[in-house]
């Protein structure tokens, strides 16, 4: 990252938002992650890199995403794409419970009032997964620093 992180080691790198404060990823599977402060309680990012080629195709990470989530009633998820830097983005936004996690990571019991904001960078070496998981009221906020901070992926 940009801002202290070691995204390099992917030829990959992105700026993190003012304010968001980059950690030690958590584990092997994780490239990057940031904790992000906001009125409704820290949200937390976390960048995966499987290798290149690996991690999935981009409609089945979206769908896992979605499913993590029990989506609120009348809502339905949010979904667009991008282009940056020679790099295609494809994004997902939603807006509900955020479930407990069968993969020994994220919360352990349901997590109502949430938000998850996922997307899948493609491009030469990747992709990339971005994952952004909080509370709706710190995430509503935070929303376009999300999309300036995919807009500003590019190769190291």
């Amino acid at each position: 990252m940009g801002s202290g992180g070691g995204s390099q080691d992917a030829g990959f790198d992105f700026d993190l938002p003012a304010g968001w404060q980059s950690e030690p990823p958590a584990n092997n599977m994780r490239l990057a992650q940031a904790s992000v402060p906001g009125e409704g309680g820290a949200g937390q990012l976390a960048v995966f890199f499987f290798g290149p080629g690996g991690g999935g195709g981009v409609e089945d990470n979206l769908q896992r995403w979605i499913g993590q989530m029990e989506v609120d009633p009348g809502t339905q998820p949010e979904r667009g794409t991008l282009e940056a830097n020679g790099f295609r983005i494809t994004w997902v936004d939603v807006k509900g419970t955020l479930l407990p996690s069968t993969m020994g990571m994220g919360p352990t019991t349901e997590q109502p009032g949430s938000r998850l904001l996922g997307a899948v960078v493609e491009g030469e070496g990747g992709p990339w997964f971005f994952k952004l998981t909080g509370p709706d009221a710190t995430l509503s906020a935070q929303r376009e620093a999300f999309f300036t901070m995919l807009r500003s992926v590019r190769k190291a």
